[in-house]
């Protein structure tokens, strides 16, 4: 149980990290794809990491 733990945690902190990409791409100028759809890549990593970090946290918590 203790994989599925960290690998629940691993996978909430690429999202994020995915995430931060794309909200730092939007600073730039001249990128492609075009800027709404960068936001809406963020906002499906950030729901993504969210809801991972959440499973983790729920696991942790039951298991200890």
């Amino acid at each position: 149980m203790d994989g599925i733990i960290f690998g629940l945690f691993a996978l909430s902190i690429i999202l994020f990290f995915g995430m931060a990409h794309y909200l730092l791409s939007l600073k730039k100028t001249g990128v492609y794809p075009p800027k709404n759809i960068l936001k809406k890549r963020a906002g499906v990593l950030g729901i993504g990491g969210g809801i991972s970090l959440f499973l983790a946290i729920i696991l942790l918590v039951i298991t200890r």
